[in-house]
């Protein structure tokens, strides 16, 4: 659905994006990450149309958006993070006016909209004038306006920033939703959120793309070590004397009678070996659980890698 090969932008001497390239697929949810000036808002302004990129090439459903960007733009919604509302309309004037600048037929106008207020809870707000209502409301109204022409592709830039915790679970819900029906690119620094919405990950890292992938594949590029905790009822003394080869025991934590966690780290997957090793020399296991990376320490070690 979504085809971007060798995209660059630069702002005089600054470079925003550096040969970036990469592809989404129909229903997909894609989730763009990076440290403040990395690059992400530039990558969406580009593929919303924009901005035009210095270089590189789009394609929006074998659309090529050089060769026809009013014909992307129809194939595309997009919310930026500064929600474009004229905040003294009612939603539902201001959404039917958006619908008509967007091309929506006006004899499926009117089903357009109860179908899209439906879809992002906006019903009970269609009458209310818009600076009355909350942001986690005016966001949603954002994301309605993006979909009421039935894009292709949806992009959103930091669509839960500034939400309350109540809100951002709505959007959290709203935003699965899209996928499926449409291509969806979301930036967010919220790492939680991504990891809870996204299928894929696009790192960007000084307008390189330094990762893409899902957070197992992200983790699995990485050569990540192994990491377990070890709940066992003994000394640590006892299981560093059956730690198997290229094992390290990086903590460990008492609880009380007896029993310890100890946390250790895996260059391969030898925990039968250890777990043996220590049955051998009377040492009670009472559980061993793998601890997999969270995607904040997935996203730093990423970017970590990619510094020079």
């Amino acid at each position: 659905m979504i085809r971007v090969e060798g995209l660059s932008k630069w702002y005089g001497g600054v470079t925003a994006l550096d040969d970036v390239s990469f592809l989404a697929d129909r229903g997909e949810v894609l989730g763009v990450l990076g440290l403040n000036g990395a690059g992400k808002s530039t990558l969406l302004r580009i593929l919303a149309g924009e901005v035009n990129a210095s270089a590189g090439r789009v394609e929006v459903g074998n659309v090529d958006m050089g060769d026809d960007p009013r014909a992307i733009r129809g194939r595309v919604g997009y919310l930026p993070e500064q929600i474009p509302l004229y905040l003294d309309m009612r939603a539902l004037d201001f959404l039917t006016y958006m619908g008509r600048l967007n091309g929506v037929e006006p004899q499926a106008l009117a089903a357009r909209l109860r179908d899209v207020a439906h879809r992002t809870h906006l019903t009970e707000h269609l009458h209310r004038v818009l600076g009355e209502l909350s942001l986690g409301v005016q966001k949603r109204v954002g994301i309605a306006c993006a979909i009421l022409h039935q894009p292709d592709v949806v992009i959103l830039d930091e669509p839960v920033s500034a939400l309350d915790p109540a809100e951002i679970v709505g959007m959290r819900a709203l935003i699965r939703s899209l996928g499926g029906t449409h291509t969806v690119l979301v930036s967010s620094h919220i790492l939680s959120e991504v990891s809870e919405t996204c299928d894929r990950l696009l790192v960007l890292h000084e307008g390189r793309l330094v990762g893409k992938g899902t957070e197992a594949t992200l983790q699995a590029d990485l050569g990540s070590t192994l990491r377990f905790t070890l709940q066992v009822r003994g000394v640590v003394a006892q299981v560093e004397q059956a730690l198997p080869e290229g094992t390290v025991i990086t903590g460990h934590q008492a609880l009380g009678l007896g029993i310890t966690d100890v946390f250790i780290e895996m260059q391969d997957d030898r925990r039968e070996t250890l777990v043996a090793e220590l049955v051998d020399l009377g040492v009670g296991v009472r559980a061993l659980v793998e601890r997999r990376s969270g995607l904040e320490e997935l996203f730093l070690s990423v970017v970590d890698g990619a510094r020079p």
